[in-house]
């Protein structure tokens, strides 16, 4: 399936592969990985070539199709589909989708009694995916507009607008578009933006290799900036916005993001600039009452200590990499989902939308 939204698609079938940009080289070089096998969607989850919680769980749901070609019996689909589900801990759009493909082969069991995988079991499953791929691309362009809306509703009129941006929530990140990087690209289209200040986002430089990169093909203007720079330029440059994505939103409307973006929620409410996280309702975890219940996932020490193969910390440096973390209700202005557009989000208001 492909984006007509975005000159940028991460994400394709081919009819027998996953077919995936792999995210760990751009923007060196465009390279492609092929999946053939679920283990190898894992793999590609776990290691990062397909990132961003929306295209987590599109590339899950593919992965279950080949789990379905693989596997002979539903209990051995089932294996797999659990170890899909268990490939990263904090995005709930990756669980969100093995369960949609869970329950079709539940339901696929209960009315044919067949404990084999069938052609007609194999069909439901791609169906379905190419389902939950569709459906984020219409997500983001409808959660685009929305929060264009939102931010124009609220500014002066005539006023190109600064905005800020943290890690890459784009195209890459998604089935196409964007969430957060939707938004920016909706302003962009009708002339409504200055520029974007793109932050580097240590330590894989999301923002630096992959959303500097998404806008280079869109031709948006952008600045680069490092991390610990963020507060010096909503100083010097009125940043208007932050607008960022998620990798899970509570009932009370508490949102874990990339390591950094709490922080980020900090400098936002002391400079005056609003706060908006953009993902779709997949994204949603009504099950967790507040951030406090997410699980955060750390990883691996030499994502800290080296750069490709050059160590910039002495070998032996104790490290602590959490790679989100949740930034609080209170410190965001706006949640905008293809549902709609939440202003101040509490408990009751997430309720109302989504309950």
């Amino acid at each position: 399936m492909q984006s007509s939204f975005s000159k940028v698609e991460a994400i394709s079938w081919t009819g027998t592969q996953l077919k995936l940009l792999d995210q760990q080289v751009l923007p060196s070089q465009i390279h492609y990985v092929l999946c053939s096998t679920a283990e190898d969607v894992a793999k590609a989850i776990q290691q990062m070539v397909v990132r961003g919680a929306p295209a987590i769980g599109i590339s899950a749901a593919y992965g279950a199709v080949l789990a379905a070609t693989e596997g002979q019996s539903i209990s051995s689909l089932m294996a797999m589909l659990d170890m899909l589900s268990a490939a990263r801990p904090t995005a709930v759009n990756l669980r969100w989708a093995i369960e949609r493909m869970r329950k079709l082969t539940n339901e696929h069991v209960s009315s044919s009694a067949e404990e084999q995988v069938t052609a007609s079991l194999k069909n439901k499953l791609m169906a379905e995916a190419v389902a939950i791929h569709q459906e984020d691309v219409s997500a983001n362009q409808i959660m685009g507009q929305y929060g264009k809306k939102a931010i124009l509703a609220s500014s002066s009129a005539g006023h190109k607008l600064s905005v800020m941006t943290h890690c890459n929530a784009g195209a890459l990140a998604t089935g196409g578009y964007g969430t957060a990087l939707g938004v920016i690209r909706a302003l962009a289209e009708t002339n409504e933006l200055d520029k974007v200040w793109v932050n580097e986002t240590r330590p894989w430089l999301q923002g630096a290799r992959l959303t500097a990169w998404e806008l280079t093909q869109e031709n948006i203007p952008f600045v680069v900036g490092v991390d610990g720079a963020a507060a010096y330029h909503m100083t010097t440059n009125k940043i208007d916005w932050v607008i960022v994505g998620a990798d899970r939103i509570t009932a009370n409307g508490d949102t874990a993001n990339k390591i950094g973006t709490y922080g980020l929620a900090l400098l936002a409410h002391h400079h005056g600039c609003k706060f908006m996280v953009v993902a779709p309702s997949s994204t949603v975890d009504m099950s967790l009452a507040s951030g406090e219940e997410i699980e955060i996932e750390c990883r691996g020490r030499n994502e800290l200590i080296m750069l490709g193969d050059k160590m910039l910390a002495p070998e032996n440096t104790s490290v602590s990499n959490p790679v989100f973390d949740v930034t609080p209700a209170s410190l965001i202005n706006m949640i905008v989902t293809e549902r709609g557009v939440i202003e101040n989000p509490t408990q009751a208001k997430m309720q109302q939308l989504f309950c």
